[in-house]
């Protein structure tokens, strides 16, 4: 802590930013941009009970075997009981607690994770992923990186993709065709159709599609990317350089 105050390190995630992270304080993100932004959010929020609002507890209650509840102040998938995997013991067990402190809990309904082809040990199979993407924020600026962290749920059928329950992580490519310099490989027929196929051979859906007849958006670089371009050009410009003077003795 004596390092970061003297600013001899830098933390990418702030001490106390862990308050954000309270399950709670996600039903409040609508509200919180409306309020302070004055706009609505643009990508909604997954339906979310608080039970401790007024009918909200007996609703649950009468769903429980549909949805999925977690404990506000859980983290790594500790805790979250997914009603139409769990047993009747372990979803009598959640009625009792969720009574006894409603507050302490959300639910919501089962996101239905999409699905990619994941090396297992007998070989190719499905398994649910989620995609996490990062924003960093200097204090003046703010981008998102272009990736991301895929996160996947190794064992079949799980839907919890949290490392300390079993989940594990994959390659995050981003593809841009305007980077493609090298030989391409045309493909016939119609290409929408191409990947409808893919998707359904996988059970993947995509996570970015611009609409038909649009260009791709181009990539948005951060600050340390432009560095790190412009570097790596005058580094390849000094080789040429040492190259040239070479052949030339």
């Amino acid at each position: 802590m004596l390092a970061a105050r003297l600013g001899n390190v830098t933390l990418a995630n702030a001490v106390g930013n862990g308050v954000a992270d309270d399950k709670l304080v996600y039903t409040y993100v609508p509200d919180l941009i409306r309020y302070y932004l004055g706009e609505e959010p643009v990508i909604p929020n997954v339906d979310t009970w608080r039970l401790e609002d007024p009918g909200a507890l007996e609703e649950v209650l009468d769903r429980l075997e549909e949805l999925v509840v977690k404990p506000v102040d859980g983290s790594g998938g500790k805790g979250l009981v997914v009603g139409p995997d769990a047993s009747r013991e372990t979803l009598d067990d959640l009625r009792r607690s969720l009574r006894a402190d409603p507050r302490g809990w959300i639910a919501q309904p089962v996101v239905q994770l999409s699905t990619i082809p994941t090396l297992v040990e007998d070989g190719f199979r499905p398994r649910h992923v989620d995609l996490r993407p990062f924003a960093v924020n200097d204090g003046h600026d703010i981008w998102v990186l272009p990736g991301g962290l895929t996160r996947v749920a190794l064992p079949e059928g799980q839907l919890v993709v949290n490392s300390s329950q079993g989940g594990g992580s994959k390659d995050t490519w981003v593809l841009d065709p305007s980077l493609f310099t090298g030989p391409t490989t045309t493909v016939e027929g119609d290409p929408d159709a191409a990947a409808d196929e893919v998707s359904l051979a996988t059970g993947a859906i995509s996570i970015v599609s611009p609409p038909k007849g649009e260009p791709h958006p181009p990539f948005l670089s951060s600050p340390q990317d432009e560095d790190l371009e412009q570097r790596h050009h005058q580094q390849q410009q000094q080789q040429q350089q040492q190259q040239s003077g070479g052949a030339a003795c």
